[in-house]
């Protein structure tokens, strides 16, 4: 499988959300990671074919997805930020229902329907109505929608959202096992969730992709480095507001900062290995006596 973006655009109005987006996917779990307003959502709508590009084309294996149309739908399976469902439903009967608006035959929606109850760790819940699942239950019956159809694409919009560690966690496993012979894209502002599970992690800002590889790859082309120091605490009020500070730690009169500079920024910083998140903070961050600087 293999979806090309040429030169995809989204405008409203005067405001750019895709900003002439070039890329190329295949097979795996590929990790969208930006903050709120980044594009993702305006993306993943058109690549659902939701929302129609203001300029560009979507290609799936070479083909025009508007020229394939239905043939393009029946290979995608999509779990929106917001999933509507029916309150007084049971998991079985919310299943068997979609099953139905995708046209899938009833005998194959029973057992399929079925076998993702298990799969997703619904068993126990098979008969609750969906208003009485839990956020992480509510989610695990999202994915289990979004695969009735088995699809070749997958497609994830702020999944983990809302979730607490331990169904985060057990997602992020769903996912992975998921991946298999499948494209997954996978929408997030939770640097965790992509960093485990990512093959390709695609940095979105403003409507454009500003890095995209490997994990390593993505901490090697960090345009910045990571500094940590400890400095009296009038110091590190100081750093805050003009550095960007990833963690700080109040040791006695001290204070331990994590800092993303270009520059050494301070006497007693040493260098230190980057992760994600300084990654993160590097491309999405501001200053902290920036406006609207809030780390």
């Amino acid at each position: 499988m293999n979806l090309v973006l040429d030169n995809l655009t989204k405008e409203f109005g005067n405001f750019t959300a895709v900003d002439h987006l070039n890329l190329s996917m295949t097979n795996g779990v590929y990790g969208l990671l930006g903050v709120n307003g980044a594009g993702k959502t305006t993306l993943m709508r058109m690549l659902c074919t939701l929302l129609k590009p203001t300029g560009g084309k979507i290609y799936c294996d070479g083909r025009d997805i508007r020229e394939i149309d239905q043939t393009y739908r029946g290979l995608l399976g999509y779990l929106p930020q917001d999933f509507g469902f029916y309150p007084e439903f049971t998991v079985r009967d919310y299943l068997l229902y979609i099953s139905a608006i995708k046209g899938i035959r009833p005998a194959v929606a029973q057992k399929r329907t079925g076998e993702l109850i298990e799969r997703v760790g619904l068993a126990k819940a098979a008969d609750k109505k969906m208003k009485k699942l839990s956020g992480g239950m509510k989610r695990r019956a999202g994915i289990a929608q979004a695969i009735l159809n088995n699809p070749k694409i997958l497609i994830l919009d702020e999944p983990t959202a809302g979730l607490d560690p331990n169904e985060r966690i057990r997602f992020r496993n769903l996912i992975s096992e998921l991946s298999e012979k499948r494209l997954v894209l996978l929408s997030t502002h939770i640097v965790p969730d992509v960093e485990y599970i990512a093959n390709q992690i695609l940095l979105m800002k403003d409507g454009a992709i500003v890095s995209q590889g490997t994990l390593s790859e993505i901490l090697r082309s960090m345009p910045e480095k990571v500094w940590n120091c400890v400095v009296p605490q009038e110091a590190a009020h100081k750093l805050a507001q003009s550095c960007k500070v990833s963690n700080r730690k109040l040791i006695g009169r001290d204070a331990e900062l994590r800092i993303i500079s270009a520059e050494k920024p301070c006497e007693t910083a040493v260098c230190a290995e980057p992760a994600l998140e300084d990654v993160f903070l590097s491309y999405f961050g501001e200053r902290g006596g920036s406006e609207h600087g809030e780390i």
